[in-house]
């Protein structure tokens, strides 16, 4: 007999060796208003298909949970790869990233035919057979030369080069029906569990829509996104150029000893983009009937602001404009005056932390060509101090303002929509896994704030992931709804960031210990990176946006 602790009710129960998550679950009584879709089993990841040898600590999640929602959005994307499968043999179904609350996907026929509206209905009606006949995601463990095998066969040649790099010995993958595929997180007991889904045309594509995280049984609504698009689709184009279209070509590119070129060409594209905005905003500054005084950047946590605003600020001086900047951060208001969440803590990242009638005020006056004392904010302390920071603007100057509320309308609401130019920084992850893996771009954020956070001693591992929940949902309501409201968005990721930020990353998730809730993000992250061949950071430079946060910044 094996001992399970519930963390869902705080209780154990006794069960028999080899009993699944499933069966186990009638035994324990809580409130369940969705499904229960995984598990945490000692704080990892598991499907309910998992069998208890030894006694194990076990918390139940449905939809609603990070994980959960992980689970489901697997399995949704299996289902869509074997129905497309079924309907169109041999196609190449390719899911290129999340976006507009759903995943944009596209699918080659091979028959030299583009993809059609009745086209996608079969598919989905594919798709809803499946799902009403209930079928098993069943799981199997070989060889990783078996699978590889297995892979090659069947042309997906994605797979094939990111299993021939990972280093495994053994590896899971799914069957549905008669149907294989790979996925890298556990996916659901069977197709019967996904019942809130739809495919709907898209760009050049469709999109592959999913529950809304905080109501499963709707769908999230769908948000136009279409300069996030753009980017994407720019970025994408240059991987193509690269021959580099999943993390199997990156990893094979650095084995082959061009890691340093894939550095330095992303280096060169992401200061090529910045050269451009400087010229667009010189343009725009000369204009004689709109100029442009002020330069508003933001971008959520961990994106690169800071340090893009300083390299944007050199290629400003280049085009002969003298920039003059502050962060919203120094018009935090005190401590003890910031909002605070439900369970009483802080929140940092609440708009009303800054204190944007004064700023603004501030902002108003220096358009005014008034000589402003700018305050410092002590983050020690917790106050805002003067310590004799005094900002005029001369002419041939132009205000640059950078913050994740910079683009909120209500900082500069007195200031002319015509004097301001708009600035959004995200993480845009143009590479996949493999053609049926994504990456979170929310994932490439978390690396980058973990290394920083440790390697600044502001926060531990643990702290850092603990803290990423708020940050997430801060984001979503303050930040994320004025990205298309830019004139420009810059990516701020790259192909190789993390092979390089691998090494740095790994060490300090081993500083998490197994026995706490966080562990879960540890585990799933480290998982992550061991796809991806480690590659040195003695070629990024200094003035790299990855600098300010695996360190050697000379920003």
């Amino acid at each position: 007999m094996v001992k399970i602790f519930c963390v869902n009710t705080q209780t154990s129960r006794t069960f028999p060796e080899g009993t699944t998550l499933m069966d186990m679950l009638p035994s324990f009584e809580f409130d369940r208003p969705y499904p229960i879709l995984c598990a945490k089993v000692n704080n990892v990841s598991q499907g309910l298909k998992y069998r208890a040898f030894n006694s194990r600590q076990v918390e139940f999640l449905d939809y609603t949970s990070y994980l959960g929602r992980s689970v489901y959005c697997n399995s949704l994307c299996f289902l869509l790869c074997k129905a497309a499968r079924d309907v169109f043999p041999h196609c190449r179904v390719v899911l290129r990233r999340p976006i507009s609350k759903g995943y944009f996907c596209s699918i080659d026929k091979r028959d030299g035919t583009d993809m059609s509206a009745s086209d996608l209905e079969k598919i989905k009606s594919r798709m809803h057979e499946l799902v009403e006949a209930d079928i098993p995601f069943r799981r199997h463990e070989v060889l990783i030369e078996e699978a590889i095998e297995l892979f090659r066969n069947m042309g997906y040649d994605d797979k094939v080069k990111l299993l021939e790099t990972s280093g495994d010995v053994y590896v899971n993958y799914y069957t549905l029906e008669d149907t294989p595929d790979y996925f890298y997180e556990a996916l659901l007991s069977s197709t019967g569990y996904m019942k809130v889904w739809s495919l709907d045309m898209y760009r050049d594509g469709f999109l592959l829509r999913v529950p809304n995280r905080h109501k499963p049984e709707e769908l999230a609504e769908m948000i136009e996104q279409p300069k996030t698009f753009d980017v994407f689709s720019e970025n994408l184009k240059w991987n193509r150029i690269m021959g580099l279209e999943n993390v199997g070509d990156v990893n094979h590119a650095c084995q082959r000893g061009e890691a340093g070129d894939l550095i330095k060409i992303a280096e060169a594209l992401q200061e090529k983009k910045i050269v451009q905005i400087a010229e667009e905003i010189e343009r725009r500054v000369n204009d004689p009937e709109n100029p442009v005084r002020i330069v508003l950047i933001t971008g959520p946590s961990s994106s690169g602001k800071s340090t893009f605003c300083k390299r944007l600020s050199i290629q400003l001086k280049a085009c002969g404009i003298r920039p003059i900047s502050f962060s919203t951060d120094d018009y935090f208001v005190n401590r003890l005056d910031t909002p605070r969440l439900p369970d009483g803590e802080f929140d940092f990242d609440n708009f009303e932390t800054v204190d944007h009638r004064y700023l603004q005020s501030d902002v108003l006056k220096l358009l005014a060509g008034e000589t402003v004392d700018v305050p410092e904010y002590n983050f020690v302390t917790g106050l805002r101090e003067f310590n004799g920071k005094k900002l005029r603007l001369e002419p041939g100057s132009i205000l640059l303002i950078e913050g994740i509320h910079a683009l909120n309308p209500r900082l500069t609401d007195q200031v002319a929509e015509s004097s301001k130019y708009r600035i959004f920084i995200n993480t845009i992850t143009s590479i996949s896994l493999d053609d049926h893996n994504c990456i979170p771009t929310s994932d490439n954020r978390l690396l980058r704030r973990i290394v920083r956070d440790f390697n600044k001693g502001a926060f531990t591992a643990r702290e850092s992931i603990m803290h990423w929940p708020n940050v997430r949902r801060s984001e979503v309501k303050w930040i994320y709804p004025y990205q298309e409201n830019a004139d420009v968005l810059f990516n701020s990721a790259y192909l190789v960031e993390f092979a390089v930020i691998r090494a740095h990353a790994e060490r300090i998730l081993m500083t998490v210990p197994k026995n706490c809730p966080e562990y879960s993000d540890v585990h799933r992250l480290k998982k992550f990176l061991s796809y991806f061949t480690p590659v040195s950071d003695k070629e990024v430079p200094s003035t790299s946006l990855l600098r300010s946060f695996i360190g050697g910044s000379s920003l």
